[in-house]
């Protein structure tokens, strides 16, 4: 139609190679989507986006379960979860539908399942481990309760000034520091890597020096701020929250590598688990 002459064909050869595996998984996962927002499915685009792309580099089909948190319960909990290999606690705002995720997340934590929180995801990650490990029983965000005695969620400083919302929010890139001999660290392969942010609330470094005595660890932290960026446990096969959005990177040729070891360790999970379901032959006649 323009008349465009002298080009050359696409390269195309990653893109091919992407279609490949997508067509053609060898394995499947079940993940489940933890979050409050799931009839507006739009609202985890990127996550489900990125789940496709880290899938696709694993050869293995991530079959996305959603499950709304207002519905979790400690009487269902092992009923909604219990067939899953891996778990996503999912962002977003306001103490509807928390406590499911803090539920979801204590399951993930005692039960070995791989677990991924973002963002609120991560908070929920902390608030869950400080009830039940540090038995600080009305431990909070002060998003959600402003009046608990454990803040170990808490707003940043420089947000308590804030007073028009909208696009005031600890928004776009920062770097973070990872630290040696952790999950992390493995992860990225980097000493200090960026990533995108979009919060208001932030872990409560008065709680720090507790929660790594207990077994949580601070994997990433911003160089300038201290801000946690990243918690792990250093006792669980696959436990890691973060308060940035990795899903924002994520991209065909470049799957974020989160996500990538996210889906590799509920693969593993699987595989283990449909082991231990094979009956034994030995000691059968052939």
């Amino acid at each position: 139609k323009l008349a465009i002459q002298q080009y050359s064909e696409p390269e195309l050869t990653k893109w091919k190679e992407f279609l490949d595996k997508l067509k053609y998984p060898k394995n499947k996962v079940n993940i489940g989507l933890i979050g409050k927002y799931i009839e507006l499915q739009d609202a985890y685009k990127s996550i489900l986006e990125a789940f496709v792309h880290a899938g696709a580099v694993n050869e293995c089909s991530v079959n996305v379960v959603n499950i709304h948190s207002e519905f979790i319960s400690a009487e269902n909990v092992e009923e909604k979860l219990g067939t899953l290999d891996g778990l996503l606690v999912a962002p977003g705002f306001g103490l509807r539908g928390t406590e499911g995720k803090i539920l979801a997340v204590k399951y993930a934590r005692e039960n070995g399942l791989p677990f991924l929180g973002i963002c609120l995801g991560m908070q929920m990650a902390v608030i869950e481990f400080a009830r039940n490990v540090l038995n600080l029983k009305d431990a909070h965000s002060t998003e959600m309760d402003s009046d608990t005695t454990h803040a170990v969620i808490d707003l940043m400083e420089e947000q308590k000034k804030v007073t028009a919302k909208g696009g005031t929010m600890r928004l776009g890139a920062y770097p973070c520091e990872l630290k040696e001999g952790t999950l992390a660290k493995r992860i990225y392969g980097a000493a200090t890597i960026s990533e995108r942010h979009r919060h208001r609330w932030e872990f409560n470094n008065a709680y720090l020096s507790s929660f790594e005595e207990n077994g949580m660890v601070a994997s990433g932290r911003n160089p300038g701020s201290g801000l946690v960026e990243i918690i792990e446990l250093a006792n669980h096969p696959y436990f890691i929250g973060v308060q940035y959005h990795p899903e924002l990177k994520s991209t065909v040729e470049n799957p974020h590598l989160l996500f990538v070891s996210f889906i590799k360790a509920a693969k593993d999970f699987a595989e283990e688990k449909n082991t231990r379901k094979k009956p034994s032959l030995q000691g059968e006649m052939i």
